[in-house]
Parts: C-alpha cells; structure tokens; sequence
C-alpha cells in the first residue's frame, strides 16, 4: 500500500515536513506497513527547495496540479494565514484529498466550514501541528482520552510569551528589553503583535474548546488579554507571594456552558505548570476518569511541527480506508460563559497616593460588592509621592470585582487605573 502525500509551501514548517518524509521514508514505511511518498511540491520560491534532493518529486507553482493529480492522496497546506490559505484547503478536500495543517488561525476562523467540507466528501482533515507544535495534545484530547470527558484545560501555548516572562522572571530584566532579544533570536516576530497581545493563544485555545465541548467556538468570542501591562514589579510581587505569571489558555466545562479565555494568571510555584520555561510549551488537562495529566515539549520552530505534521500523515496510513473521523465532532451549541461570570481569586495592583486613609476606601468599596481580600502589601513608586497596594482577594465573581474597580479607579487619591490578573483557579 502507498500514500502520495503534496506539501503546499516549502518554508520554515512545509521544509522541516519535505525534509522529514524525504530522510525517513523507510522508518516511516515500517512504522505505518504503508509507502509514504513525498509526490508534489507547491513552491513559488525555488530558493526554498535547493536543500532538498527531490529527483523522484514533481514541483509546481500550481496548486490545482495537486488536487488533480491521481499519485496525490494528502495534501499538507503549510503557507499560514487566512487566504490563499482558506482557498487552497478547501480546494483539496472537494477534490478528494486528505489535508493536513499547521494554521490554527484558518482553523479558527473557519472551522466548522472547514469540517463540513472534511465530512461532505469523506476525507480527513488532521491539525495536530496547530496546537502547541511537536506536543502531541490533539491526538491526547481525541484519542488518549477517548473514554473522558475533559473538565478544563490550562495551556502554555505561546513559546514567544513564555520566553518573555521566563526571563523577566528568573533574570530581571525589563518586557522591552527581552521582547527585543526574543526577536534577535527569531522566537518573536516582527512586529510581535499576535503573540504577545494574545491572539495565537487565543487561536489554539478556540480549537481546544471546540475540540473538547463538541461545540462550535467563535474566535470573536473568547476573552484575550496579552502580556504588555506586566512589569518587572508585578513580577516581583507574583514570586514574593509565591506565583509565577504564565499566559495561559483556558478552557472549562462549567455546568454545560464553556469557559474560554486568554489571559495571564498567576500560578502557584508548587504547580506543574510553573516550571515551564522560555519557549517551551505545556498543557494540563483534566478529565473527569484519568484525573490531571500534563503535556510538555517545544510549541513551535521548523522541526519539532514538522513532527506533528508527520505524524498526521503517518495516522492517515494506519487508518487506510477504513471510516474517516471528523476533525471536530459538534454535538450541539452550547452557550459561552461571559468573563463576568468567572469566580475565582484576583491579583490587584493600584496605584495610589501615598496619604493615610486609602487602604479602608478600598476597602469598603471592594466589601460592598462582595469581595474580600485575603491579603495586602504597599510598596513604593522609587519616591513620586506615589505608592502601589498589592492585593490577592478571595474568591469573588468578576463582573462584581469589575464594578468595585469602577468605583475605586474614580477615587481622587488613586492616580492610574487599577491592574488586575487572575489567579489560577483551586484545585487546579
């Protein structure tokens, strides 16, 4: 038995993958009992091929070429972005062929168009690559778990934004200084904007919650905050209370309604999740049958997705011609929780005057709305007759923090509006 495999774009993914199949088909052959051939390449930049021996391999600039071709049976779109992108998926699946990605933001955007195309003509549609890199989460959540329905996951999706605060954390040093090393040395692009903002996360978090629900997510609906308002001074505060601050991507089972959302979160030092460093990756599940297990390795760069991207080839070769699976199952359309609706712990960092008073003023306002605080600490602005107040509340509904915070930032004595972060929920 053979499998014809294309790749779309041979750059940094689409040549780690023309690389892999070309220097391990015989392992791959013996691992899957199927022929693996590389057939097709879709390249516009003949400069991005002259690594490669590709003797037995046709190249085009057409991708038609691929879908028409009878020796194509997978076609791997590894170009990124919306469009062409969305064209060329489409493309392959109406024509018959098995598609794998890497593009979470496609996925994101178009899932359910994408599925339903998958299923109308009975082909596989696999994107193990768009989450979390050489990490194999999707094949965990769809197959590893099988028998489990997943209660939450906690993601560190976001190598660029880890390395970020993995050096902030450990080193000092201040977010502009290291977003600029990190782009030196190729982990954060330029400008960093999807990435440090949050909307990568948000991307592989909306595929995650879709995934998991058997719901259809929209993008446009997941809460995202970045890392841009975190200083070296929330830091400090975090590791002097015993946290670390991780972007996390967030989904929850919360009595039949998703919770999703991006943000930073502070995580307790004895967590799991707080060891991850610089761009590394790591994602924290829990199930309600094999309870909390973690998944940990690269997110992203040229080999380690490649990996992903093979393995879903190498998954089609088992499958042969037995039933294709569709690549997000909805069972039906459950609601979204708003933010407003989260309970959990807060971080709080205001700054205020520094006269007598304004500590009970926070006070009374946060206790008319049901919020307490469990603990607080001053530190000084470096002498502008200004001050920072530290608070770590209790549990508290969001949308009731948010309206104390309203009312507390229109204070005359508080000089900037208050920072907030939310705490890694309990048992967790």
């Amino acid at each position: 038995m053979s499998l014809g495999v294309a790749v779309i774009g041979a750059g940094i993914v689409g040549g780690g993958v023309v690389k892999t199949l070309t220097e391990i088909q015989e392992a791959l052959g013996a691992n899957t009992g199927t022929d693996i051939r590389l057939t097709h390449i879709c390249e516009i930049n003949p400069d991005n091929l002259k690594e490669f021996n590709l003797e037995d391999v046709t190249v085009t600039d057409k991708v038609q070429d691929l879908f028409d071709s009878p020796d194509v049976d997978v076609v791997c779109e590894l170009i990124g972005g919306e469009e062409p992108a969305r064209t060329f998926m489409l493309g392959g699946l109406n024509a018959g062929k098995h598609v794998v990605t890497a593009n979470k933001m496609l996925l994101a955007m178009h899932g359910e168009e994408l599925t339903s195309a998958a299923v109308k003509n009975n082909v596989e549609l696999r994107y193990e690559a768009a989450v979390a890199g050489g990490i194999p989460i999707i094949k965990a959540l769809r197959e590893g778990l099988a028998a489990n329905t997943i209660n939450s996951v906690y993601g560190i999706m976001n190598g660029t934004c880890n390395y970020i605060l993995s050096r902030m954390t450990y080193e000092g040093l201040a977010f502009d200084d290291v977003l600029q090393q990190a782009q030196d040395l190729g982990f954060a692009e330029t400008p960093p904007d999807l990435d440090i903002q949050g909307h990568d996360t948000a991307h592989k978090c909306q595929i995650v919650a879709s995934l998991c629900s058997g719901s259809p997510v929209k993008l446009e609906d997941i809460p995202v905050e970045g890392i841009t308002e975190i200083t070296a001074d929330d830091i400090a505060d975090a590791l002097d209370m015993g946290y670390l601050i991780k972007l996390l991507a967030v989904y929850r089972n919360v009595e039949g309604k998703i919770d999703a959302r991006v943000h930073p979160t502070l995580i307790p030092e004895t967590h799991l999740l707080a060891s991850v460093r610089n761009e590394f990756n790591a994602v924290y599940v829990e199930s309600d049958i094999a309870d909390a297990t973690l998944y940990y390795g690269k997110g992203a760069g040229r080999m380690p997705t490649a990996s992903a991207v093979v393995a879903d080839i190498a998954d089609i070769a088992r499958r042969g011609n037995g039933p294709c699976r569709p690549p997000f199952q909805y069972e039906d359309r459950k609601p979204l929780c708003s933010i407003g609706e989260h309970v959990g712990q807060f971080y709080l960092r205001l700054t205020t005057q520094d006269i007598s008073g304004v500590i009970g003023k926070v006070d009374a306002i946060l206790g008319e709305h049901e919020v307490s605080i469990t603990s607080c600490k001053q530190r000084d602005t470096h002498g502008d007759n200004h001050v920072h107040l530290i608070i770590i509340t209790h549990n508290a509904v969001e949308a009731e923090l948010r309206s104390a915070l309203t009312e507390i930032d229109a204070l005359d004595c508080v000089v900037k509006p208050t920072h907030v972060m939310r705490i890694l929920e309990e048992n967790n």
